[in-house]
């Protein structure tokens, strides 16, 4: 029996992109899917695209939010599948995924980690990338892959949701928590979704170093932790600036073809 399975999209004013969105998850061609769209109170055109879609969405809400946390969260407790997956306003669910998905289905996991594919939305290139599986040390540089993660939802009832207090670090502080709580990962090795680079992924830096020192101070880090692993990221933080300017703004395939650079990335 296939396990059925809730999609959440959060939006917020994202009329620009949230109709490929939509298609993306709405054409799943999957019997047990459940689609929950939560948007934050947009003014843009975003609600005129969901209406064009209500059909096929199960839930929909629109109100002010705490933030990106917030939203999660309640598309997370409105969500009456076995299975949650977060595919957000600007990324895409790749054809085929949710019977992947299903195919590797297994009541014992608490976490399916698919692959994801970076999209260079202005070259059309795509490359794939594994999501870490593995969260036993206290650093920030896991790849987290959000959108290819499948989360149960018993598996948020019994280790919790994201913490409304963080706005860029909530989805690796959970699977953290997950982790070291005893939650069972999978690795499903297939693509699943593309994401699209940019978003709050490529804020500056100096905007994430209260929700680094919440991190860390959450998990027992000495103030020594969190000056190392702050370090760390301001000078991965450059060094992509850096390449930006040197490669301009395909960089991130660039540093997939030349492992001297993906090295030195990676940290």
């Amino acid at each position: 029996m296939k396990p059925r399975i809730t999609v959440i999209t959060i939006t917020y004013n994202s009329a620009a992109t949230l109709e490929e969105t939509i298609r993306s998850v709405t054409m799943q061609d999957y019997p047990a899917l459940e689609y929950v769209i939560i948007d934050g109170g947009s003014t843009d055109g975003t609600l005129d695209i969901v209406q064009k879609y209500k059909d096929q969405i199960q839930v929909v809400v629109s109100e002010p939010d705490k933030g990106i946390s917030d939203a999660f969260n309640k598309g997370v407790t409105r969500a009456t599948g076995e299975i949650i997956g977060i595919i957000n306003s600007d990324d895409i669910l790749l054809p085929g995924a949710l019977q992947k998905l299903a195919e590797a289905y297994d009541p014992r996991v608490d976490v399916y980690s698919g692959l994801i594919l970076f999209w260079n939305e202005k070259t059309g290139e795509t490359f794939p990338s594994y999501p870490d599986v593995k969260f036993d040390t206290l650093k920030l540089q896991y790849n987290v892959a959000h959108p290819a993660r499948f989360i149960r939802k018993d598996a948020y009832q019994r280790f919790g949701l994201y913490r409304v207090d963080l706005r860029y670090m909530m989805d690796i502080e959970l699977l953290c928590r997950f982790y070291q709580q005893g939650a069972k990962f999978k690795l499903v090795e297939k693509p699943l979704a593309k994401f699209r680079i940019g978003g709050t992924t490529n804020d500056p830096i100096y905007k994430k170093k209260e929700d680094y020192r919440a991190f860390v101070q959450s998990y027992g880090g000495s103030s020594w932790d969190f000056r190392r692993i702050w370090m760390q990221a301001v000078i991965k933080y450059n060094l992509i600036q850096l390449g930006y300017r040197l490669f301009g703004n395909n960089l991130k395939f660039k540093i997939q073809q030349n492992p001297v650079l993906k090295h030195l990335i990676r940290l």
